[in-house]
């Protein structure tokens, strides 16, 4: 606590936001004054750990966590210190870590559930690092939910209607949202790379430096409430639903990884001459092995499912390739000591302490087991079967029963994930759609 409180009192901190990610990502937690939170224990419900994305609970609830709605204690974490540039008094975030009475990482919190992961790497002698890229789409105020998403007017006063991937001049449209974006990045430290204009109307992408996998989680989770905030500042709305719109491509967020010993920094995945090793395939093996049972983390609403079709550029199968896009799982071409895997089955919705702790779980798998990979796909992927689950509650179930990463993850976390999803879903599948009343009132 005394490097916080001097951290604190450095800035002229007067207010702290102590923050959690949940579930589904999210920040939840407390404003605390600052001369408090030098003194008092911060503690939250361990219920808000099993709440789904509409604020509900699992049926299972009282199974996960009984009948008493105990409290859980947050321990801040020095590394997770941020201004918060936009506040009006000096504020600063703090992402915390959920524990128990005893001081052990609480089994339902999304950032415990990676610091398990990683501290397997640790045993190890490895480090895993990491590279996101992060898509998401500015669109027009919306306060209808029955209404389609638009993309806004820019500088122009126009809305962009084409597709112009890579375009500056798109990107330039909301120079002044960009400007102030890159801004708070800044002033949070958030180490952003470079940023793009995708293939939707109105859709970007940032990229992150490789780095630490805890750091970049963090990094993530706050980038998405800061985009929020600016957005709304410039009156549209940056959203990171996975399939926003219907004739639009959806967002991803692709995970470059790879692995290198702790103490030398080298890459593990290649050998003294730079050439692919055992370790490298058996990660790749890993990959194709396990995504099947770790696609809710993936895919984690009901809406990332509509990403998987065969015209919407998102993976529909198990396949690996050497720098082949249409292949979930791609290698990218690099120099020996950046050789590395890209996961791209990843949504932009995902909670990224989830997908990073779920694809780190697959490739530690598939090398302790040495599960070979199939040969590489040099073809179009999109030509051969679908594998991947369409619907959350098929991923629930595959989830479910995978003893593997159940193993790593926590049988608590995997039951109480398994039991949210599900519930989602059936809360979702008593909506009666537009299309049903379009097609099916009159003519069944």
């Amino acid at each position: 606590m005394d490097t916080i409180n001097h951290w604190l009192n450095e800035h002229n901190i007067t207010e702290v936001e102590c923050l959690v990610p949940d579930m589904t990502g999210n920040a939840r937690g407390k404003f605390v004054p600052a001369d408090k939170f030098y003194k008092e224990e911060t503690r939250l419900p361990e219920s808000i750990l099993l709440q789904s994305v509409t604020g509900g609970y699992p049926d299972e609830y009282d199974d996960i966590l009984g009948v008493t709605d105990s409290d859980m204690f947050l321990r801040p974490d020095p590394g997770a210190m941020r201004l918060v540039p936009w506040a009006k008094d000096p504020t600063a975030q703090i992402i915390h870590d959920c524990v128990t009475r005893d001081g052990e990482l609480h089994p339902l919190s999304s950032r415990g559930v990676l610091k398990r992961v990683l501290s397997l790497y640790e045993q190890e002698g490895w480090k895993p690092v990491v590279a996101p890229e992060v898509e998401f789409y500015l669109v027009q105020q919306a306060t209808d939910p029955d209404s389609e998403l638009r993309a806004p007017a820019g500088r122009s006063g126009r809305a962009e209607v084409m597709r112009r991937s890579y375009t500056i001049d798109a990107i330039n449209e909301f120079d002044p949202l960009i400007e102030d974006m890159f801004d708070y990045c800044e002033a949070m430290g958030l180490d952003v790379d470079s940023l793009i204009d995708e293939t939707g109307a109105a859709q970007m992408e940032l990229n992150f430096l490789h780095g630490d996998a805890l750091n970049l989680a963090d990094q993530v989770f706050t980038f998405k409430r800061t985009l929020r905030e600016t957005a709304m500042q410039h009156g549209v709305f940056a959203t990171f639903m996975a399939k926003p719109m219907e004739k639009e491509p959806g967002s991803s967020m692709h995970i470059h990884q790879s692995i290198v010993d702790a103490n030398t920094g080298k890459n593990i995945f290649v050998d003294g001459a730079g050439n692919e090793n055992q370790l490298f395939r058996h990660y790749i093996g890993g990959l194709q092995k396990f995504t099947k049972h770790a696609m809710p983390f993936y895919a984690p609403n009901v809406n990332s499912y509509r990403r998987f079709t065969r015209d919407i550029a998102a993976p529909i199968n198990l396949n690996w390739g050497y720098d082949n896009r249409t292949t979930g799982i791609r290698v990218p071409d690099s120099s020996p000591q950046a050789k590395r895997v890209e996961n791209r089955f990843a949504g932009v919705d995902v909670n990224p302490y989830l997908a990073f702790a779920a694809t780190l779980a697959s490739g530690f798998l598939g090398m302790k087991l040495q599960i070979e990979p199939s040969a590489p796909c040099e073809g179009n992927s999109y030509d051969e079967d679908i594998e991947v689950a369409r619907t959350l509650e098929h991923a629930a179930r595959l989830l479910d029963e995978c003893q593997e990463l159940r193993d790593i993850l926590g049988n608590t976390f995997v039951d109480a994930y398994v039991a949210v999803k599900a519930s989602e879903y059936e809360e979702f599948n008593k909506v009666i759609s537009s299309w049903e009343r379009e097609h099916l009132l009159l003519n069944v």
